[in-house]
């Protein structure tokens, strides 16, 4: 969860050439499934893309991703470009110590596109509970579902050549535990 003040004061209206002055405020923010999918029945289009945003999507995605209830709707016009960094820093902070290592071949990246509905059919054939997962940093439950992939993946054959390392490795560990030569 990402905690923002944002100090009141006077601000300009670009659009009505006009002062407008607002309360300062604490808003807290997530970057959550349930905000990708507010911001894309929205935007009819995927946040999880390539494709650049607008500034009207980025201050819309900054919208959907308030836990703040009653937030003065023109708070999100004082947003400066240093607030905004943060919040992408935030949206970008993986929000967990877990890696996934890549072994084996490496397959093609997928050129599928990724929406909130993909995550949710993800999360219900991997059995992840929506409560409270889908309200987590959104970064942190797809480690997590990543990670459930890669324990599901079937194990890899060991050569012969390594079963009889661990054959070995094991037998010498028996003779040194029960103090045998043979």
């Amino acid at each position: 969860m990402l905690r923002l003040v944002i100090p009141g004061g006077d601000y300009w209206d670009e659009r009505t050439q006009e002062f407008f002055y607002i309360e300062g405020q604490t808003i807290l923010l997530e970057h959550s499934l349930v905000s990708l999918a507010k911001w894309e029945s929205k935007w009819k289009k995927p946040f999880l893309s390539k494709e650049e945003k607008t500034h009207a999507e980025t201050i819309d995605y900054v919208r959907c991703m308030t836990l703040t209830p009653n937030v003065n709707s023109r708070v999100y016009e004082t947003l400066s470009k240093r607030t905004i960094d943060i919040i992408l820093g935030y949206i970008n902070d993986p929000m967990t110590a877990t890696t996934i290592s890549e072994r084996g071949p490496q397959k093609q990246p997928r050129r599928n596109i990724i929406t909130a509905e993909v995550i949710y059919y993800w999360m219900v054939s991997l059995q992840i509970p929506f409560e409270p997962c889908e309200n987590w940093h959104l970064n942190r439950l797809i480690t997590l579902i990543r990670v459930c992939n890669a324990e599901n993946q079937p194990k890899k054959k060991q050569s012969m050549k390594e079963i009889m390392a661990d054959h070995a490795r094991i037998n010498a560990e028996n003779r040194k535990r029960l103090g045998t030569k043979g």
